[in-house]
């Protein structure tokens, strides 16, 4: 029986790795719950890489721990999450865990308070891969380090230094090596060039490429640097107060940006051409209690009273009012009066 063209189109697009739907991870605050990540949706295919992006505060880092199990207790994590076709958050927490390096690897940001300095690095990766891989021998993980460390540009005489023989940029190398040695087939890299000058900065950012294209493991870029996600990334999903308000193939978002939020933020962005610094007035909401309706409406020049009572669908890739062509009640797109910002509320 020959196979359809449809059938065959299908064999072809690789499955997706990593499948989020309405997750959500909240936080037990003093009075009510702090919604860090409020309904966030999102795929990943293998070998292509997100870059997820937003001011400090709005739920990138909380979103990452959420989907590899690392919250705090006291947090609620729902919604689905599927990784390579399995349902997570209904598994037992134990296997859930198992998961956690060997098939989801994390490379944490702050790279020079991440290694243990009272233990060599080859104890790091000894632990790391005994935890995942009880039958490796010792010969096995020494060979299975060496690997990923050279693959790094770590030679193998580093092999038994102490964490603080190496430099920030080196230091930043051994974890993502670390992550590396388990043969994700995801990886969460939560701003991995913070703290680094330009230079190591690119030489992290040519390593995940080369990282993609020898390994092909679905990467979940998180940053607040644009200039990053334009060199690095095939998508962009840009976060505001623990939503993803506009999501999109990198260049499509970057040439044409749609929500208010996202044209601020990339007009903020300093160049070689910038004669004036502009900022987005107003400051991130409490997520503890944040705005009815679309959450960026206190901040936003096109903010309508529809804005302020009702949350927007998603219209290809982008939660605003501007994009949703629903009917309204007349009246319900008139402009929205903006209160005056004080320097006080700024701060």
């Amino acid at each position: 029986m020959t196979a359809t063209p449809a059938a065959l189109a299908s064999e072809m697009v690789p499955a997706n790795v990593v499948e989020v739907r309405d997750m959500r991870v909240w936080y037990a605050g003093s009075s009510n719950p702090v919604r860090a990540v409020d309904g966030v949706s999102f795929t990943l295919r293998p070998g292509e890489v997100l870059g997820l992006v937003g001011e400090s505060g709005c739920g990138k880092s909380t979103l990452g721990r959420g989907i590899i199990g690392l919250v705090p207790r006291g947090a609620a994590v729902d919604g689905e999450l599927r990784f390579d076709g399995q349902e997570l958050l209904s598994l037992p927490r134990k296997e859930r865990d198992r998961l956690r390096g060997a098939g989801i690897g994390l490379i944490f940001q702050e790279p020079m308070t991440r290694l243990n300095p009272l233990m060599r690095i080859s104890e790091h990766f000894t632990e790391a891969l005994k935890a995942h891989e009880k039958s490796l021998s010792k010969s096995e993980i020494r060979d299975r380090a060496l690997e990923a460390l050279r693959a790094l540009g770590i030679p193998p005489t580093r092999y038994r230094n102490y964490p603080h023989e190496f430099s920030g940029g080196m230091r930043q190398r051994i974890m993502i090596a670390l992550a590396l040695a388990l043969r994700p087939k995801f990886i969460i890299a939560d701003e991995p060039t913070t703290a680094l000058d330009v230079l190591v900065e690119a030489q992290i950012l040519r390593i995940l490429a080369e990282i993609r294209t020898r390994y092909s493991p679905g990467i979940l870029l998180i940053t607040h640097n644009l200039g990053i996600i334009a060199e690095a990334c095939d998508r962009v999903a840009v976060m505001y107060a623990g939503r993803i308000v506009e999501q999109g193939p990198v260049r499509q978002v970057f040439a044409n940006p749609r929500h208010p939020y996202t044209q601020a933020l990339l007009r903020s962005v300093i160049s070689l051409a910038t004669k004036e610094l502009t900022s987005i007035p107003g400051a991130p909401p409490d997520l503890a209690d944040p705005p009815s309706g679309c959450r960026f409406h206190p901040r936003c020049p096109h903010a309508m009273r529809v804005c302020a009572e009702r949350l927007p669908a998603v219209v290809n890739g982008v939660e605003c009012w501007l994009t949703d062509h629903e009917p309204l009640p007349e009246g319900a797109r008139e402009p929205l009066a903006r209160q005056e910002v004080s320097v006080a509320d700024e701060a």
